[in-house]
Protein backbone atom coordinates (compact mmCIF):
# COMPACT_ATOMS: atom_id res chain seq x y z
CA UNK A 1 0.00 0.00 0.00
CA UNK A 2 1.25 3.58 -1.08
CA UNK A 3 1.40 6.42 1.32
CA UNK A 4 -1.38 8.62 0.42
CA UNK A 5 -0.98 11.82 -1.79
CA UNK A 6 -0.25 15.38 -0.01
CA UNK A 7 -2.98 17.67 0.11
CA UNK A 8 -2.08 21.29 -0.98
CA UNK A 9 -2.19 22.86 2.46
CA UNK A 10 0.10 19.64 3.51
CA UNK A 11 2.21 20.93 1.05
CA UNK A 12 2.03 24.78 2.32
CA UNK A 13 2.99 23.34 5.95
CA UNK A 14 6.25 21.55 4.22
CA UNK A 15 7.45 24.40 1.91
CA UNK A 16 9.99 25.43 4.27
CA UNK A 17 11.26 21.54 5.51
CA UNK A 18 11.65 21.20 1.54
CA UNK A 19 13.97 23.89 0.72
CA UNK A 20 15.61 23.20 3.70
CA UNK A 21 16.49 19.78 2.89
CA UNK A 22 15.19 18.44 5.94
CA UNK A 23 12.17 16.23 4.68
CA UNK A 24 12.57 12.52 4.75
CA UNK A 25 13.23 10.68 1.59
CA UNK A 26 9.78 9.57 1.37
CA UNK A 27 7.64 13.26 2.36
CA UNK A 28 10.32 14.33 -0.18
CA UNK A 29 8.99 11.82 -3.42
CA UNK A 30 5.24 12.74 -1.91
CA UNK A 31 6.12 16.47 -2.06
CA UNK A 32 7.61 16.45 -5.52
CA UNK A 33 4.58 14.26 -6.99
CA UNK A 34 2.41 16.52 -5.68
CA UNK A 35 3.94 19.26 -7.12
CA UNK A 36 4.51 17.61 -10.61
CA UNK A 37 0.43 17.40 -11.10
CA UNK A 38 -0.77 21.18 -8.81
CA UNK A 39 0.27 23.73 -11.06
CA UNK A 40 -0.78 26.02 -8.12
CA UNK A 41 1.30 24.36 -5.23
CA UNK A 42 4.37 24.48 -8.21
CA UNK A 43 3.47 28.28 -8.49
CA UNK A 44 3.36 28.80 -5.04
CA UNK A 45 6.78 27.12 -4.42
CA UNK A 46 8.39 29.37 -7.16
CA UNK A 47 6.86 32.43 -4.94
CA UNK A 48 8.76 31.25 -1.98
CA UNK A 49 11.74 31.18 -3.47
CA UNK A 50 11.33 34.20 -5.15
CA UNK A 51 10.29 36.20 -1.53
CA UNK A 52 13.52 34.28 -0.02
CA UNK A 53 16.14 35.47 -2.82
CA UNK A 54 14.42 38.53 -2.90
CA UNK A 55 14.47 39.33 0.82
CA UNK A 56 17.78 38.45 1.46
CA UNK A 57 19.14 41.11 -0.42
CA UNK A 58 17.19 43.52 1.24
CA UNK A 59 19.59 45.41 3.60
CA UNK A 60 19.80 45.16 7.35
CA UNK A 61 18.36 47.65 9.62
CA UNK A 62 17.78 47.70 13.15
CA UNK A 63 13.78 47.59 14.21
CA UNK A 64 13.10 50.57 15.68
CA UNK A 65 12.55 50.55 19.52
CA UNK A 66 8.90 51.38 19.14
CA UNK A 67 8.18 48.36 17.15
CA UNK A 68 10.12 46.00 18.73
CA UNK A 69 8.29 45.06 21.90
CA UNK A 70 4.93 44.23 19.75
CA UNK A 71 6.81 42.36 17.47
CA UNK A 72 8.25 40.26 20.12
CA UNK A 73 4.83 40.40 21.56
CA UNK A 74 2.95 39.13 18.64
CA UNK A 75 5.88 36.27 18.22
CA UNK A 76 5.87 35.21 21.52
CA UNK A 77 1.89 34.45 21.42
CA UNK A 78 2.01 33.03 17.80
CA UNK A 79 1.90 29.78 18.49
CA UNK A 80 -1.10 30.51 20.81
CA UNK A 81 -3.44 30.66 18.27
CA UNK A 82 -6.17 33.34 18.27
CA UNK A 83 -7.90 31.83 21.39
CA UNK A 84 -4.56 32.09 23.25
CA UNK A 85 -4.26 28.31 23.44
Amino acid sequence: MSAPELSCQEVVELVTDYLEGVLPADLHARFEAHLADCDGCAAYLDQVRTTIRLAGDLPRAPVPAVALGPLVDAFRDWHRGPTGR
